[in-house]
This record gives structure tokens, C-alpha cells and sequence, in this order.
């Protein structure tokens, strides 16, 4: 049966303040196969890393994260902690250290869910120089980001997110799917249109390129691990990482 790969969403959401660096140093610990995180890119340059344009719901501030300076950057604390939103090469500092387990470097579009103009170059340049290209997989939920991560670094794989709302704006999900084929090396289904869809998903995609997101439950996660799917996303990485061992141990031959 084939091993699913655990993944921990904006570094384990539910354990610790999501996207902080305490998440990305204490997720290590946990055995993840790999860490997601989201990518913002400020009017004065810096790449940040934050999951919403805004910064009310995360953070002990308002307003918009590319005003963001790198002075009230560092003034800025998540959830009521001692944290404060970091930039990417702070967090690939940390996770560069971390063996073989992969990154998802999702990039991020601004308040007016447009683009970042030149932030698919800046976020590449800095893989690259942590030496990380290898580890890591560009994603977003937009195809036309997923094309410019193909043109600036080719050979930097990539993921694509859909949801059952985004699949219908885009035509509907058996002509997404065709669509990013040869785009994408994992396609990343939210877990309700994956159950809904699962013939056709499988008809077009081999288990191994499946990612199923966000599952934090043991009613929800236990199915997915038995089905054997490519990759599972969790707030809960720790409870997906003590199932898939129990599941492991029961499969195994006495």
C-alpha cells in the first residue's frame, strides 16, 4: 500500500500560531513529510510570510500586509504571541534544515487577488539561494501564477489547489484537471469535491499526484490514508502522522 505523504498546513495550524516560526521550528519535531506555507510580497520588497492580504485576522494589527514595513513587520504579533510575521528567508533558515521533507511555497495574491508583480522571481531567487530548489513546489490556486513559476524556474516542481467552487469558475473539474496536465506535478483537491468526484479524479490521475486538503479530523483523515492517496494536508499533522502508523502496523503481515 502506498505511504501518504503528511503534510503540515501554514506549518501545523491547530498546534501553534499558523505560519509562525515557532509552527516551522516545533512541525520539524513531528515528522512531517512537508511543510506549507504562504508567500505576500510588501511595497517596500520583502517577502512575507502570511496567509491573508490583510492582516486583522492573524495578527495584533490592521490593515494591508503589503504596507507592511520591516519595522512594523517586526511589530506585528500573531495571535497574541511573541511571534511576528516572518520573512521567507526566515523560514527557509529554519526548514532548510530539515533532511529531505519538501516545501509548499504557496504564492500569494494581493488584496484585489491579483498577482504581486515580480513575485514568482523574487520567491525562486530565494529558494535558490538557500539551495533549496529541489525541496521545494511552487503552488497556488491560480493556473496563470503556475505558468510564470514554468517560465521563471522550470525545473522547480509545482502543485495546483482547487476547490469545487474554483473547479466550476474554471470550466468544471474534469476540464481543470486537463487543463494543468503537463503544468503541475500534484493536483491538490479540497476533500469534499474529492469525494464527490472520485472516479473521474482517478480516471485522469495516478494516486501519487493526489494531494487532499484540509483534513483534521480521524473520521475525515483515516478513509484518505486507507485509499492510499499521494498526500494529505492537515491543521493537524501530528493526529494524520499517529493514524497513518497505526494503519501501517495493521496492514502489516503477522
Amino acid at each position: 500500500m502506498t505511504i501518504t505523504k503528511i503534510t503540515g498546513h501554514r506549518g501545523a495550524r491547530n498546534l501553534w500560531p499558523e505560519n509562525s516560526l515557532t509552527a516551522f521550528r516545533n512541525v520539524l519535531a513531528l515528522g512531517v513529510d512537508a511543510i506549507e506555507f504562504d508567500v505576500h510580497l510588501t511595497d517596500a520588497g520583502e517577502l512575507v510570510v502570511i496567509h491573508d492580504a490583510t492582516l486583522e485576522r492573524t495578527t495584533d494589527k490592521s490593515g494591508l500586509v503589503r504596507h507592511l514595513t520591516t519595522q512594523s513587520r517586526t511589530e506585528t504579533h500573531l495571535e497574541s504571541t511573541t511571534d511576528t510575521v516572518p520573512t521567507l528567508a526566515e523560514v527557509l533558515a529554519i526548514l532548510g534544515d530539515a533532511g529531505e521533507r519538501q516545501l509548499h511555497v504557496e504564492i500569494k495574491s494581493d488584496e484585489a487577488k491579483k498577482p504581486y508583480p515580480g513575485i514568482t522571481e523574487k520567491v525562486v531567487a530565494e529558494i535558490e539561494r538557500f539551495g533549496l530548489a529541489d525541496r521545494c513546489h511552487l503552488t497556488s490556486f491560480d493556473v496563470s501564477v503556475l505558468e510564470e513559476c514554468r517560465r521563471v524556474a522550470p525545473k522547480v516542481e509545482r502543485l495546483v489547489s482547487v476547490n469545487a467552487e474554483w473547479a466550476a469558475k474554471q470550466g468544471g473539474l474534469s476540464s481543470f484537471i486537463d487543463n494543468v496536465e503537463g503544468l503541475v506535478d500534484i493536483v491538490a483537491i479540497h476533500h469534499e469535491l474529492m469525494a464527490a468526484e472520485w472516479d473521474l479524479i482517478t480516471s485522469k490521475l495516478t494516486l501519487d499526484r493526489l494531494c487532499v486538503w484540509t483534513l483534521n479530523d480521524e473520521a475525515l483523515i483515516r478513509p484518505w490514508l486507507e485509499r492510499g492517496i499521494g498526500h494529505l494536508t492537515s491543521d493537524s499533522p501530528d493526529l494524520a502522522l499517529t493514524l497513518r502508523g497505526k494503519i501501517q502496523q495493521q496492514s502489516e503481515p503477522v
